[in-house]
Protein backbone atom coordinates (compact mmCIF):
# COMPACT_ATOMS: atom_id res chain seq x y z
CA UNK A 1 0.00 0.00 0.00
CA UNK A 2 1.24 3.47 -0.89
CA UNK A 3 2.46 5.62 2.00
CA UNK A 4 0.33 8.70 2.69
CA UNK A 5 1.85 12.17 2.63
CA UNK A 6 1.89 13.95 5.99
CA UNK A 7 0.37 17.44 6.21
CA UNK A 8 1.10 19.44 9.37
CA UNK A 9 -1.55 22.11 9.88
CA UNK A 10 -0.88 25.24 11.98
CA UNK A 11 -2.42 28.47 10.61
CA UNK A 12 -0.58 30.92 12.87
CA UNK A 13 2.99 30.59 14.17
CA UNK A 14 3.65 33.11 16.94
CA UNK A 15 6.71 31.75 18.72
CA UNK A 16 5.11 30.34 21.89
CA UNK A 17 5.20 26.91 23.50
CA UNK A 18 2.99 25.26 20.86
CA UNK A 19 5.35 26.46 18.17
CA UNK A 20 8.44 25.20 20.02
CA UNK A 21 6.89 21.75 20.07
CA UNK A 22 6.01 22.10 16.39
CA UNK A 23 9.64 22.84 15.46
CA UNK A 24 10.98 19.90 17.48
CA UNK A 25 8.38 17.38 16.28
CA UNK A 26 8.49 18.43 12.61
CA UNK A 27 12.28 18.41 12.40
CA UNK A 28 12.39 14.97 14.02
CA UNK A 29 9.80 13.48 11.66
CA UNK A 30 11.39 14.78 8.48
CA UNK A 31 14.07 12.07 8.43
CA UNK A 32 11.57 9.33 9.27
CA UNK A 33 8.74 10.12 6.85
CA UNK A 34 9.26 10.60 3.10
CA UNK A 35 6.88 13.44 2.31
CA UNK A 36 6.03 16.20 4.84
CA UNK A 37 4.33 19.52 4.08
CA UNK A 38 3.38 22.31 6.46
CA UNK A 39 0.35 24.53 5.89
CA UNK A 40 0.54 27.92 7.60
CA UNK A 41 -0.07 31.61 6.91
CA UNK A 42 2.97 32.63 8.97
CA UNK A 43 6.31 32.89 7.15
CA UNK A 44 8.35 34.54 9.92
CA UNK A 45 9.64 31.29 11.41
CA UNK A 46 10.41 29.42 8.18
CA UNK A 47 14.13 29.36 9.08
CA UNK A 48 13.35 27.18 12.11
CA UNK A 49 12.26 24.23 9.97
CA UNK A 50 14.34 21.62 8.18
CA UNK A 51 14.57 22.54 4.49
CA UNK A 52 13.15 19.13 3.55
CA UNK A 53 9.76 20.24 4.89
CA UNK A 54 7.65 21.72 2.08
CA UNK A 55 6.03 25.03 3.08
CA UNK A 56 2.53 25.57 1.67
CA UNK A 57 1.70 29.18 2.39
CA UNK A 58 0.86 32.58 0.93
CA UNK A 59 3.91 34.56 -0.13
CA UNK A 60 4.78 37.94 1.35
CA UNK A 61 5.19 39.45 4.83
CA UNK A 62 1.70 41.00 4.62
CA UNK A 63 0.03 37.71 5.60
CA UNK A 64 1.92 37.56 8.91
CA UNK A 65 0.02 40.68 9.98
CA UNK A 66 -3.55 39.51 9.33
CA UNK A 67 -5.72 38.43 12.28
CA UNK A 68 -5.62 34.92 13.69
CA UNK A 69 -9.17 34.06 12.60
CA UNK A 70 -8.42 35.07 9.00
CA UNK A 71 -5.29 32.92 9.09
CA UNK A 72 -7.40 29.96 10.21
CA UNK A 73 -9.82 30.22 7.32
CA UNK A 74 -7.15 30.98 4.71
CA UNK A 75 -5.23 27.92 5.90
CA UNK A 76 -8.37 25.78 5.76
CA UNK A 77 -8.96 26.89 2.18
CA UNK A 78 -5.37 25.95 1.27
CA UNK A 79 -5.85 22.55 2.95
CA UNK A 80 -9.14 22.09 1.06
CA UNK A 81 -7.38 22.74 -2.26
CA UNK A 82 -4.55 20.37 -1.30
CA UNK A 83 -7.01 17.56 -0.46
CA UNK A 84 -8.97 18.06 -3.69
CA UNK A 85 -5.72 17.73 -5.63
CA UNK A 86 -4.29 14.75 -3.68
CA UNK A 87 -6.39 12.55 -1.37
CA UNK A 88 -3.49 10.34 -0.26
CA UNK A 89 -2.91 12.43 2.88
CA UNK A 90 -2.72 12.23 6.68
CA UNK A 91 -3.20 15.50 8.60
CA UNK A 92 -1.49 16.31 11.91
CA UNK A 93 -3.32 19.33 13.31
CA UNK A 94 -1.58 21.64 15.79
CA UNK A 95 -4.11 24.48 15.75
CA UNK A 96 -7.69 25.19 14.66
CA UNK A 97 -8.58 21.63 15.64
CA UNK A 98 -12.37 21.88 15.32
CA UNK A 99 -12.43 23.41 11.84
CA UNK A 100 -9.66 21.18 10.54
CA UNK A 101 -11.24 18.00 11.95
CA UNK A 102 -14.63 18.84 10.42
CA UNK A 103 -13.08 19.52 7.00
CA UNK A 104 -11.11 16.24 7.08
CA UNK A 105 -14.21 14.29 8.14
CA UNK A 106 -16.29 15.75 5.30
CA UNK A 107 -13.56 14.92 2.77
CA UNK A 108 -12.71 11.47 4.14
CA UNK A 109 -9.14 12.30 5.26
CA UNK A 110 -7.55 10.81 8.37
CA UNK A 111 -6.53 13.31 11.04
CA UNK A 112 -4.48 13.35 14.24
CA UNK A 113 -5.45 16.22 16.54
CA UNK A 114 -2.90 17.58 18.98
CA UNK A 115 -4.86 19.52 21.59
CA UNK A 116 -2.70 22.16 23.27
CA UNK A 117 -4.68 23.60 26.16
CA UNK A 118 -7.10 22.26 28.75
CA UNK A 119 -10.84 22.17 27.91
CA UNK A 120 -11.44 24.56 30.85
CA UNK A 121 -10.31 27.39 28.59
CA UNK A 122 -12.73 26.76 25.71
CA UNK A 123 -15.64 24.47 26.69
CA UNK A 124 -17.62 26.56 29.20
CA UNK A 125 -20.24 27.66 26.68
CA UNK A 126 -22.85 24.86 26.54
CA UNK A 127 -23.37 25.14 22.76
CA UNK A 128 -19.61 25.07 22.14
CA UNK A 129 -19.28 22.13 24.53
CA UNK A 130 -21.65 19.87 22.56
CA UNK A 131 -20.31 21.09 19.23
CA UNK A 132 -16.70 20.44 20.26
CA UNK A 133 -17.53 17.02 21.71
CA UNK A 134 -19.28 16.01 18.48
CA UNK A 135 -16.50 17.25 16.19
CA UNK A 136 -13.63 15.84 18.28
CA UNK A 137 -15.24 12.39 18.04
CA UNK A 138 -14.40 12.43 14.30
CA UNK A 139 -10.62 12.56 14.90
CA UNK A 140 -8.71 9.33 14.26
CA UNK A 141 -6.38 10.05 17.18
CA UNK A 142 -6.32 12.82 19.81
CA UNK A 143 -3.00 13.64 21.47
CA UNK A 144 -2.84 15.59 24.73
CA UNK A 145 0.29 16.60 26.64
CA UNK A 146 -0.45 15.75 30.29
CA UNK A 147 -2.27 13.01 32.18
CA UNK A 148 -4.39 15.61 33.99
CA UNK A 149 -5.40 16.89 30.52
CA UNK A 150 -6.20 13.30 29.44
CA UNK A 151 -8.47 12.87 32.47
CA UNK A 152 -10.27 16.15 31.77
CA UNK A 153 -10.91 15.11 28.16
CA UNK A 154 -12.37 11.83 29.41
CA UNK A 155 -14.50 13.53 32.09
CA UNK A 156 -15.79 16.35 29.89
CA UNK A 157 -16.17 14.64 26.51
CA UNK A 158 -15.93 10.91 27.28
CA UNK A 159 -13.29 10.63 24.55
CA UNK A 160 -10.12 8.55 24.55
CA UNK A 161 -6.86 10.42 24.13
CA UNK A 162 -3.17 9.55 24.04
CA UNK A 163 -0.83 11.41 26.39
CA UNK A 164 2.53 12.39 24.94
CA UNK A 165 4.53 14.88 26.95
CA UNK A 166 6.07 17.92 25.29
CA UNK A 167 9.53 16.81 24.11
CA UNK A 168 12.21 18.40 26.30
CA UNK A 169 15.78 18.71 25.02
CA UNK A 170 17.75 19.58 28.16
CA UNK A 171 21.13 19.69 26.37
CA UNK A 172 19.94 22.33 23.89
CA UNK A 173 18.36 24.47 26.62
CA UNK A 174 21.52 24.40 28.76
CA UNK A 175 23.65 25.17 25.68
CA UNK A 176 21.43 28.11 24.65
CA UNK A 177 21.39 29.45 28.21
CA UNK A 178 25.09 30.23 27.79
CA UNK A 179 24.39 32.62 24.89
CA UNK A 180 24.70 35.94 26.68
CA UNK A 181 22.13 38.72 26.57
CA UNK A 182 22.43 42.07 28.25
CA UNK A 183 21.20 41.10 31.72
CA UNK A 184 18.69 43.61 33.14
CA UNK A 185 18.93 42.08 36.64
CA UNK A 186 20.55 43.34 39.84
CA UNK A 187 22.70 41.25 42.21
CA UNK A 188 21.34 43.26 45.14
CA UNK A 189 17.68 42.44 44.41
CA UNK A 190 15.37 39.44 44.08
CA UNK A 191 15.35 38.73 40.35
CA UNK A 192 12.00 37.39 39.11
CA UNK A 193 11.15 36.30 35.57
CA UNK A 194 7.99 35.40 33.66
CA UNK A 195 7.86 34.25 30.03
CA UNK A 196 4.60 34.09 28.08
CA UNK A 197 2.32 35.83 25.62
CA UNK A 198 0.61 38.96 26.96
CA UNK A 199 -2.92 37.51 26.95
CA UNK A 200 -5.81 36.97 29.37
CA UNK A 201 -4.85 33.30 29.56
CA UNK A 202 -1.33 34.04 30.84
CA UNK A 203 -2.73 36.57 33.35
CA UNK A 204 0.45 38.55 34.05
CA UNK A 205 -1.72 41.21 35.73
CA UNK A 206 -1.91 38.87 38.75
CA UNK A 207 1.89 38.87 38.90
CA UNK A 208 1.96 42.67 38.79
CA UNK A 209 -0.59 42.89 41.60
CA UNK A 210 1.47 40.46 43.70
CA UNK A 211 4.74 42.38 43.36
CA UNK A 212 2.87 45.60 44.05
CA UNK A 213 1.91 44.03 47.42
CA UNK A 214 5.54 43.29 48.33
CA UNK A 215 7.30 46.35 46.90
CA UNK A 216 7.74 48.01 50.32
CA UNK A 217 9.12 44.83 51.94
CA UNK A 218 11.33 43.29 49.24
CA UNK A 219 13.74 44.83 46.75
CA UNK A 220 13.02 43.09 43.47
CA UNK A 221 13.50 43.24 39.72
CA UNK A 222 10.83 41.65 37.51
CA UNK A 223 11.37 40.83 33.83
CA UNK A 224 8.39 39.73 31.71
CA UNK A 225 9.22 38.41 28.24
CA UNK A 226 6.49 38.21 25.61
CA UNK A 227 4.17 40.11 23.34
CA UNK A 228 0.43 40.35 22.79
CA UNK A 229 -2.78 42.33 23.06
CA UNK A 230 -2.61 42.81 26.85
CA UNK A 231 0.68 44.72 26.75
CA UNK A 232 -0.95 48.17 27.02
CA UNK A 233 -2.92 47.09 30.10
CA UNK A 234 0.25 45.79 31.75
CA UNK A 235 2.16 48.99 30.95
CA UNK A 236 -0.72 51.08 32.28
CA UNK A 237 -0.79 49.15 35.59
CA UNK A 238 2.99 49.49 35.98
CA UNK A 239 2.83 53.26 35.50
CA UNK A 240 -0.21 53.77 37.78
CA UNK A 241 1.51 51.96 40.62
CA UNK A 242 4.96 53.51 40.20
CA UNK A 243 6.59 50.18 39.34
CA UNK A 244 8.55 51.29 36.27
CA UNK A 245 11.92 51.15 38.09
CA UNK A 246 11.26 47.58 39.20
CA UNK A 247 9.65 46.00 36.13
CA UNK A 248 10.78 45.65 32.53
CA UNK A 249 8.74 44.19 29.67
CA UNK A 250 10.90 42.62 26.96
CA UNK A 251 9.63 41.70 23.51
CA UNK A 252 9.51 38.03 22.54
CA UNK A 253 12.93 36.33 22.40
CA UNK A 254 13.75 33.20 20.38
CA UNK A 255 15.89 32.04 23.27
CA UNK A 256 15.12 33.49 26.72
CA UNK A 257 17.20 30.83 28.48
CA UNK A 258 20.14 33.05 29.46
CA UNK A 259 17.74 35.43 31.21
CA UNK A 260 15.95 32.55 32.96
CA UNK A 261 19.33 31.19 34.06
CA UNK A 262 20.30 34.60 35.46
CA UNK A 263 17.11 34.95 37.51
CA UNK A 264 16.37 33.75 41.03
CA UNK A 265 12.71 32.90 40.69
CA UNK A 266 10.39 31.86 37.84
CA UNK A 267 6.67 32.66 38.20
CA UNK A 268 3.79 31.39 36.04
CA UNK A 269 0.31 32.91 36.50
CA UNK A 270 -1.75 31.21 33.77
CA UNK A 271 -5.52 30.61 34.06
CA UNK A 272 -5.21 27.41 32.02
CA UNK A 273 -2.49 25.56 30.12
CA UNK A 274 -1.83 22.23 28.43
CA UNK A 275 1.66 21.47 29.65
CA UNK A 276 3.66 24.70 30.04
CA UNK A 277 7.08 24.34 28.38
CA UNK A 278 8.44 27.28 30.35
CA UNK A 279 8.18 25.33 33.62
CA UNK A 280 10.16 22.43 32.13
CA UNK A 281 12.75 24.89 30.84
CA UNK A 282 13.02 26.71 34.18
CA UNK A 283 13.51 23.40 36.02
CA UNK A 284 16.14 22.37 33.46
CA UNK A 285 18.03 25.54 34.45
CA UNK A 286 17.45 24.70 38.15
CA UNK A 287 15.26 27.69 38.97
CA UNK A 288 12.77 27.73 41.81
CA UNK A 289 9.19 27.95 40.50
CA UNK A 290 6.00 29.49 41.83
CA UNK A 291 3.08 28.57 39.58
CA UNK A 292 -0.68 28.90 39.49
CA UNK A 293 -2.32 25.54 40.06
CA UNK A 294 -4.21 25.92 36.81
CA UNK A 295 -5.59 23.16 34.60
CA UNK A 296 -3.48 21.50 33.30
CA UNK A 297 0.24 20.78 33.70
CA UNK A 298 1.81 22.75 36.58
CA UNK A 299 0.65 20.29 39.25
CA UNK A 300 2.03 17.39 37.18
CA UNK A 301 5.39 19.09 36.57
CA UNK A 302 5.79 20.32 40.16
CA UNK A 303 4.62 16.99 41.64
CA UNK A 304 1.68 18.55 43.46
CA UNK A 305 3.93 21.09 45.21
CA UNK A 306 6.89 18.84 46.05
CA UNK A 307 9.01 20.58 43.40
CA UNK A 308 7.81 24.17 43.80
CA UNK A 309 5.03 26.37 45.14
CA UNK A 310 1.46 26.29 43.78
CA UNK A 311 -1.31 28.86 44.28
CA UNK A 312 -4.90 29.23 43.12
CA UNK A 313 -5.15 31.15 39.79
CA UNK A 314 -5.76 34.92 40.16
CA UNK A 315 -5.01 34.85 43.92
CA UNK A 316 -2.39 37.62 43.90
CA UNK A 317 -2.29 37.93 47.70
CA UNK A 318 -1.35 34.26 48.06
CA UNK A 319 1.27 34.72 45.35
CA UNK A 320 2.69 37.72 47.24
CA UNK A 321 2.90 35.57 50.40
CA UNK A 322 4.69 32.80 48.49
CA UNK A 323 7.26 35.23 47.08
CA UNK A 324 7.91 36.43 50.63
CA UNK A 325 8.18 32.82 51.82
CA UNK A 326 10.71 32.08 49.07
CA UNK A 327 12.89 35.00 50.18
CA UNK A 328 12.82 33.85 53.81
CA UNK A 329 13.45 30.15 53.06
CA UNK A 330 15.56 30.26 49.90
CA UNK A 331 18.32 27.92 51.09
CA UNK A 332 15.90 25.29 52.39
CA UNK A 333 13.97 25.28 49.10
CA UNK A 334 16.90 24.00 47.00
CA UNK A 335 15.62 20.47 47.78
CA UNK A 336 12.43 21.19 45.83
CA UNK A 337 14.50 22.26 42.81
CA UNK A 338 16.44 18.95 42.93
CA UNK A 339 13.20 16.96 43.13
CA UNK A 340 11.81 18.81 40.09
CA UNK A 341 15.01 18.45 38.08
CA UNK A 342 15.18 14.71 38.78
CA UNK A 343 11.59 14.36 37.55
CA UNK A 344 12.41 15.68 34.06
CA UNK A 345 13.44 12.34 32.53
CA UNK A 346 9.86 11.44 31.64
CA UNK A 347 9.75 14.53 29.38
CA UNK A 348 12.86 13.43 27.44
CA UNK A 349 12.50 14.44 23.80
CA UNK A 350 13.72 11.19 22.20
CA UNK A 351 11.32 9.08 24.28
CA UNK A 352 8.30 11.28 23.47
CA UNK A 353 9.14 11.90 19.82
CA UNK A 354 9.17 8.14 19.18
CA UNK A 355 5.60 8.01 20.46
CA UNK A 356 4.58 10.59 17.84
CA UNK A 357 6.28 8.57 15.12
CA UNK A 358 4.54 5.36 16.18
CA UNK A 359 1.09 6.97 16.08
CA UNK A 360 1.73 8.58 12.70
CA UNK A 361 3.11 5.36 11.21
CA UNK A 362 0.00 3.47 12.37
CA UNK A 363 -2.14 5.73 10.11
CA UNK A 364 0.20 6.38 7.17
CA UNK A 365 -0.73 3.23 5.24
Amino acid sequence: MKQKKLIIFIPSIEGGGVEKNLFIISNYLVDKIKDISLITISNSFKHKFNKKIRFISLKGDFWDKVGRRKKFFLSLFILFLKIIKDRNLLVLCFQGNIYCTLLCKLLGIKIIVRSNSAPDGWSKNIIKYFFFKYIFSFADRIIVNSYEFKKKFKDKFNLKTICIYNPLNKKDIIKESKIKHKIPFSKKKLNIINVGRFTDQKDQITLLKAVNEIKKKIKFRLIIIGRGKEKNNLVSYIKRNNLSKNIKLINFLDSPFNLIRSSDLFILTSIYEGLPNVLLEALTLKKFIISSDCPTGPKEILLNGKAGYLFKPRNYKKLANLITSYVKNRKKLSKKIRIGFNNLDKFDFEKNLKKYLNIINSLLY
